[in-house]
């Protein structure tokens, strides 16, 4: 989307001045363009990685990181909710972030798939192996959706999907985050159904679950 360069270079700086209602204009102006919840992700995603990296060399504080992370958190679910309809009631879907606790990531998909119309359990961030393997058996969970940051994070799915086979569940696990997108094998080594590249990659994975039986 080389296109929106202009709006990723204002979206960020909105965000770095923690101007909401310049930053929520943008938002609206590219919702309105009816490009879908893609372009949406996209921008947020974009201007963060920027920020991100800002704070990697030490040009920006953790604090513009934090609210910017909270600003786009606030408008991803003020305006992919508008898109809600009909509630699904399968597949029962629950969202973790393993070890970490960047929760942006998370907010992104919960809100793409409230927007589709299915309801998903938030188990929360920062999680350990045996937190999710419990949250998920007691609930029961037909679709698990882990993210994570870091790559010890990710590797860790693997504990998670052995545990749950181990208590004979059968919850099915989608992982996403940066490692996955940078290694693109590595949900298959940990034993992962399926892994999305991005929020809006989870709706055709969940439908061709579905249509499998979960």
């Amino acid at each position: 989307m080389e296109h929106m360069k202009g709006q990723v270079d204002a979206f960020e700086k909105a965000l770095l001045q923690m101007d909401r209602l310049q930053a929520t204009a943008i938002f609206e102006g590219c919702f309105s363009d009816a490009l879908g919840v893609a372009v949406l992700e996209h921008l947020t995603i974009a201007a963060l990685e920027r920020i991100g990296t800002g704070w990697e060399t030490g040009r920006l504080s953790l604090a513009q990181v934090y609210m910017s992370g909270i600003i786009c958190e606030e408008l991803m679910d003020t305006f992919v909710a508008t898109q809600s309809g009909e509630r699904k009631q399968r597949p029962r879907m629950a969202i973790a972030v393993l070890q970490d606790h960047h929760a942006l990531g998370k907010r992104i998909v919960s809100s793409v798939l409230r927007a589709s119309g299915y309801d998903v359990l938030d188990f929360g961030c920062g999680l350990s192996v045996e937190q999710i393997v419990e949250k998920t058996v007691q609930q029961p969970i037909d679709v698990l959706l882990i993210s994570t940051l870091m790559l010890p994070s990710a590797l860790q799915v693997k504990d998670v999907v052995a545990a749950l086979r181990q208590r004979e569940n059968s919850t099915k696990v989608i992982v996403g985050g940066a490692p996955f997108r940078m290694d693109h094998d590595l949900w298959r080594r940990v034993d992962a159904d399926a892994h999305g590249r991005t929020a809006t990659d989870v709706m055709p994975i969940i439908e061709a679950l579905l249509e499998k039986g979960v």
